[in-house]
């Protein structure tokens, strides 16, 4: 009775002590994220009170409080919702054997749980990118691919290539799809476990077509179909090739979909070293120099680029896949870290810090 007629008597006082109230439970937010960082420099500071370096043994370790500070948040972050994170894209650039280097890569961002939303392939990235969204670990892609030949997922070969020359009947990639929906299962766009979407040409139209509904291992086949060599694939009275001829790091495509952050992995060839002693390096040098101007006006519209050195390899080289993932995995291994600070820092502080 005494407290309702304090309030009959001083009308403004409820809200008065709703403005405290308020105030105090922003003052402890605030604190508890002081203990936090007060907690993070107590530890950073016994490390760095001690030496410089910290000695196991016989050996001498540099002590590095930037990926120290990293390693912190980012286990904090591995552990957000979708919704309280960044949203990442990945963009998986064309290059024939060249994109071998993507699974190297992708097991370095696999091991260290970077998240992705989206990934955007084009040809040899499209392949990749597939087996990636279904959800098989790349350890197992790794296995898969490092033993591949052309043999295994198209017609090409010596007989056919003469046959090819003498009746000007173009090779077909149709075992590619095979291939695809024997290791991934014959599934849908809507099936996989990261949305999806590979990028073609149309040969009639110069039209650059995006594929994601329908059967995954049609349209990585699509997108993957090298003009001149390989029969176009038909798909809704279109006559669908390599997407490469229109765009091979598709960047401007990922943008569309408004993504917090687009991490593009590059495997563009030096066409310095490339060897166009055969029809097929040949058009693919033409395609490579054609879409140089255009790569690079991408690359520039990414967070981070990741580029593997495997400018030497020749699109055709699938013999080379072991070395040429080792060559992603090292490039994965040098750039993690500035792909985890860049999802670190375009996080909101309260949700690291809570």
């Amino acid at each position: 009775m005494i407290l309702i007629n304090t309030f009959y008597k001083n009308p403004s006082l409820p809200l008065v002590v709703i403005f405290l109230v308020v105030i105090a439970g922003r003052i402890r937010n605030i604190l508890r994220q002081m203990r936090l960082l007060f907690k993070s420099a107590i530890v950073i500071s016994l490390f760095l009170s001690f030496s410089p370096s910290i000695s196991l043994g016989q050996t001498n370790l540099d002590f590095n409080e930037d990926k120290f500070l990293v390693d912190i948040l980012w286990d904090k972050f591995i552990n957000l919702s979708k919704e309280s994170r960044p949203s990442a894209a990945l963009v998986l650039g064309g290059g024939g054997a060249r994109g071998f280097a993507h699974i190297g890569v992708l097991e370095i961002m696999e091991s260290e749980g970077v998240p992705i939303d989206l990934v955007v392939g084009t040809s040899m990235g499209s392949i990749v990118g597939a087996l990636y969204c279904s959800g098989m670990p790349m350890a197992n892609v790794r296995k898969l691919s490092e033993n591949i030949k052309w043999g295994e997922i198209s017609n090409l070969n010596i007989p056919s290539l003469f046959m090819m020359l003498i009746s000007e009947d173009l090779l077909s990639n149709e075992d590619l799809e095979k291939f695809l929906n024997k290791n991934i299962g014959t599934i849908d766009f809507s099936d996989l476990k990261i949305p999806l979407i590979c990028i073609a040409t149309d040969l009639n139209t110069g039209e650059r077509i995006l594929l994601r509904e329908g059967s995954v291992a049609f349209a990585a086949r699509a997108s993957a179909t090298i003009p001149g060599i390989f029969k176009p694939v038909e798909y809704n009275q279109r006559y669908l090739v390599d997407g490469g001829l229109y765009e091979n790091i598709p960047v401007d495509i990922a943008r569309i979909f408004n993504p917090d952050i687009v991490i593009t992995i590059s495997v563009a060839a030096d066409i310095s070293k490339n060897s166009t002693s055969s029809v097929f390096n040949s058009l693919m040098q033409a395609i490579y120099i054609q879409g140089r101007v255009f790569d690079g006006e991408n690359l520039a519209k990414s967070d981070i680029v990741i580029s593997p050195s495997v400018g030497d390899v020749s699109a055709t080289e699938l013999n080379r896949a072991s070395e040429v993932i080792r060559r992603g995995f090292i490039a994965g291994r040098q750039s993690i870290e500035n792909v985890k600070m860049i999802l670190i820092n375009k996080t909101k502080g309260k949700e690291l810090f809570e």
